[in-house]
């Protein structure tokens, strides 16, 4: 418990920071850090909650997490390459712009009211891929997913071959601003892609 004595004031008697305060930032970082050495050395078996997390990097090491990670309104800037995420991964409200190469999400993969800008084109995600509130503009050829929620966002242009086996969620958006929904589905059956679900505008 942090006593009044120990709390430094300046001359206009505003209260400044509590003595012993500087090097805490750290010892919680690490103490984050030595959690997640320990979630791996463990087989990285169920899930690995970061959620509110002030980390902006995870491990290289880290390369599959047996569950669900989260990692929403954390301070997360980037993810390790071939990364395996049998679940849920959730990066809503984050400050991360791209995700890296050969990711894989077994589950649902939560971008909403992210920073991100791009997405790889190797991106494998069986679930739902929210990009719901986000300035991406553009999406990588070739891209096939389970269903894709592009809800207001700067979404200018679909791209090629775009294979999409659950819904398509182009609300508030420019394509749906110009586009009925069956002609949005002849745009991507004609470049080899597909829509299996419905596809909202």
């Amino acid at each position: 418990m942090i006593k009044l004595i120990d709390l430094i004031k300046e001359e206009d008697n505003k209260i400044i920071i509590p003595r012993n305060i500087e090097g805490r930032k750290e010892k919680h970082l690490q103490i984050i850090y030595q959690n997640i050495q320990d979630y791996i050395k463990s087989g990285s078996k169920g899930d690995l909650d970061l959620t509110g997390s002030p980390i902006t990097t995870l491990p290289d090491n880290l390369k599959k997490v047996r569950g669900h990670l989260k990692l929403n309104y954390s301070k997360i800037e980037t993810l390790p390459d071939n990364l395996q995420v049998e679940k849920y991964l959730g990066l809503e409200k984050t400050p991360i712009k791209t995700l890296p190469n050969n990711l894989q999400v077994g589950g649902a993969l939560n971008l909403k009211r992210s920073s991100i800008k791009s997405l790889p084109s190797n991106l494998q995600a069986k679930d739902i891929v929210s990009l719901d509130h986000t300035a991406i503009e553009s999406l990588p050829d070739n891209l096939r997913i389970g269903s894709l929620s592009l809800y207001n966002t700067k979404i200018k242009t679909l791209p090629s071959n775009l294979q999409v086996e659950g819904y398509l969620d182009l609300r508030h958006t420019s394509i749906a601003e110009k586009h009925s929904e069956k002609e949005i589905k002849q745009m991507i059956e004609s470049t080899g892609g597909f829509v299996n679900g419905d596809i909202y505008t």
